[in-house]
């Protein structure tokens, strides 16, 4: 199991997930598979709506690595954001769990760069386990396959 893909509300995780041309926010959960490298991985796709955000938690269990998608453009919303990871990744369940940040949205010109949004993040303080954060565009499906490279290649890291 893959595990929770996780956002803040209207960062675009479903359209992240490669369908291209269909950008629908998530309402409560979605689970999809996706085949990457020869690896099928099954996505537990998690709305970011404030009400929702109670209950990830709940799909926590058995998690091989997190991915975390982020609106590059909400800068106001970076705090938030950065709050509501940490306190995700504290999750017992989570221990040791890689951690990918898709910074989506960088098509948008207001989009802030990876390397800005990672410090925002403060993923330099996160010393248990592998992050990554990739800029990509949802939209044009730039820097998504990037991601999907880093998924695979730490998926099958930890099986070894």
């Amino acid at each position: 199991c893959l595990g929770p893909w996780e956002a803040v509300e209207g960062s675009g995780p479903t359209h992240a997930s490669g369908d291209a041309g269909v950008c629908v926010p998530t309402k409560g959960f979605n689970i999809k598979s996706v085949h990457s490298h020869g690896l099928k991985l099954n996505v537990w796709d998690i709305g970011g709506q404030r009400s929702i955000r109670p209950y990830w938690k709940k799909y926590l269990g058995s998690t091989d690595l997190l991915i975390y998608v982020i609106d590059s453009a909400d800068q106001k919303r970076f705090e938030e954001t950065g709050q509501e990871l940490a306190e995700l990744t504290e999750d017992e369940n989570l221990t040791g769990v890689p951690l990918l940040v898709f910074a989506n949205k960088q098509d948008l010109v207001t989009a802030a760069p990876a390397a800005e949004i990672a410090e925002g993040l403060s993923l330099h303080t996160y010393r248990d386990r592998e992050w990554q954060i990739q800029a990509c565009s949802a939209l044009s499906g730039e820097g998504v396959q990037d991601g999907m490279n880093w998924i695979s290649s730490q998926i099958v890291n930890r099986k070894k």
